[in-house]
């Protein structure tokens, strides 16, 4: 059956308009891209950057409070068994106080010998009424026990029982005592709303900005964000070890405020 030539000449004719308007697409959409390209390149006058700066305050909620027990004795056994007798002492004092299990951390717990350096003296001469001088012939490092040690950290909730829990753990026995931190447990919240502060701040700069100019604000085309935490602490970290373990914190410990901030950075495109 033989195709009329009508048919094939309006076949060819729909071909050639499909392939224009496919051109005409293609060319469009390269220009756009072009000139979007152009415009993002030359950042100094097509773009205007801010940056923005939000902070909020709020009281710590929990104190954090760290101490170690360290024991040594002629066996590493020994010395573990005498860590674990002071850690039972503390952890049950923690445990009258309220301090849940969940908030009591063992940081590090180690055992290693310790040597003593035994000078050999070589034998002295004389040598026309003169006494040489003594000189080490080669001493050793010789055993002469082995040091344990355990350190803990607690999270206190009710931070207004840190200076009494502070004070009874250090009539346990513990070596050094430290603290307490106040910090927020959860800080993502107050995190957050630093941010949209700083946000705020940048965009409003930019609003006056872009007045000031003549020009409108377009589409974000850059953002970054450096977050900042100012803890306020108690001004003296109370501090001790079995040495003046007399010398005990305050009960009452001022917590002060935390600060959390945000700086942003945001560039806008300009039309």
């Amino acid at each position: 059956m033989e195709i009329p030539a009508q048919y094939i000449k309006n076949l060819y004719k729909t071909l050639l308009v499909f392939l224009v308007v496919l051109s005409l697409f293609f060319a469009v959409k390269f220009l756009a891209e072009l000139k979007s390209y152009g415009r993002m390149g030359n950042s100094e006058t097509n773009t205007i950057t801010l940056s923005g700066h939000g902070e909020v305050t709020a009281v710590p909620d929990i104190a954090n409070v760290y101490f170690t027990i360290r024991k040594t004795a002629k066996t590493g056994k020994e010395a573990q068994t005498s860590v674990a007798v002071i850690e039972k002492k503390a952890l049950d004092f923690l445990e009258t106080k309220g301090v849940d299990e969940k908030d009591i951390k063992t940081e590090n717990a180690s055992v290693y010998p310790k040597y003593d350096y035994v000078r050999k003296l070589c034998p002295q001469t004389e040598i026309g009424g003169v006494v040489s001088p003594a000189y080490d012939c080669g001493g050793k490092q010789v055993l002469s026990g082995y040091e344990a040690s355990e350190s803990i950290t607690v999270k206190i909730r009710n931070t207004d029982d840190a200076g009494t829990i502070m004070q009874g753990l250090g009539t346990t026995g513990v070596s050094n005592l430290s603290g307490p931190n106040f910090s927020i447990d959860d800080e993502d919240a107050l995190k957050a709303e630093a941010r949209k502060k700083a946000i705020d701040n940048a965009k409003e700069k930019a609003k006056v900005l872009a007045e000031d100019l003549g020009v409108s604000l377009g589409r974000i085309a850059d953002f970054s964000e450096e977050g900042n935490y100012y803890p306020i602490m108690y001004g003296k970290t109370a501090m001790m070890d079995s040495a003046v373990s007399s010398v005990l914190a305050p009960a009452e410990l001022p917590k002060g405020e935390n600060t959390i901030s945000s700086d942003i950075t945001i560039t806008y495109e300009i039309k």
